[in-house]
């Protein structure tokens, strides 16, 4: 299972790319998206919307459920991946690139997990 060392993760099974100007990329893993099956629709917050670290700001639904997705950071939305929302298969084919899903304008970013700590969380190999 692919964990890119250079991002963070949350227990909810979020990434996040270092801040950058500010600003984060944020997506599911790789493990989520195995998990969840085929992704069929995406529902994002919307730009210019406050979220906050660890509250639900959207949904991922599969043929097998729908399922939350939790913020893992707080801020104001400045940018929704809309290639997600017309073709949310991106998500399982490529999660930690043209799958990502929005970035946030960060006002908290919380202790995440590095790499290890997700393998570890998971149960997977290093």
């Amino acid at each position: 299972m692919s964990v890119p060392e250079n991002l963070r993760y949350s227990e909810e099974h979020e990434w996040c790319t270092a801040v950058e100007d500010g600003v984060t990329t944020i997506g599911i893993t790789a493990h989520a998206a195995t998990a969840l099956g085929d992704v069929v629709y995406v529902q994002l917050p919307e730009v210019g919307q406050q979220i906050a670290a660890g509250e639900s700001c959207g949904e991922i639904e599969s043929t097998k459920s729908v399922s939350d997705l939790f913020a893992p950071a707080s801020g104001e939305v400045v940018a929704v991946n809309t290639a997600v929302v017309d073709d949310p298969s991106l998500v399982n084919d490529d999660p930690y690139g043209e799958g990502w899903l929005f970035r946030v304008r960060v006002d908290t970013l919380p202790d995440l997990l590095d790499a290890a700590g997700y393998r570890a969380l998971v149960g997977a190999d290093d």
